[in-house]
């Protein structure tokens, strides 16, 4: 749970996950969007990828990043029983 919150305490990680929930991108899609080096955007999709809110795939050359969707829900379910009706 650390390292979840830990991803998403960051506004660019944030960021990155807003950008996935249009679709599927790769790390070099992610990172032009940034004015930031590729190593650094690296870093940050890394972060994610432990924190298990995204998954990559290899297609060609090109890694894919997407959401999981799976722990989204989880969260978004553990977070609801703190809101009072």
């Amino acid at each position: 749970m650390n390292l979840l919150f830990k991803a998403l305490n960051d506004p660019t990680r944030r960021a990155i996950l807003e950008m996935l929930r249009d679709g599927d991108l790769t790390a070099g899609d992610i990172a032009d969007r940034f004015e930031m080096t590729k190593p650094s955007i690296s870093h940050h999709l890394d972060l994610l990828r432990q924190a298990d809110l995204v998954t990559n795939y290899r297609r060609g050359q090109f890694i894919y990043y997407s959401l999981n969707m799976s722990v989204l829900d989880e969260i978004a379910a553990w977070l609801s029983q703190f809101k009072k009706s």
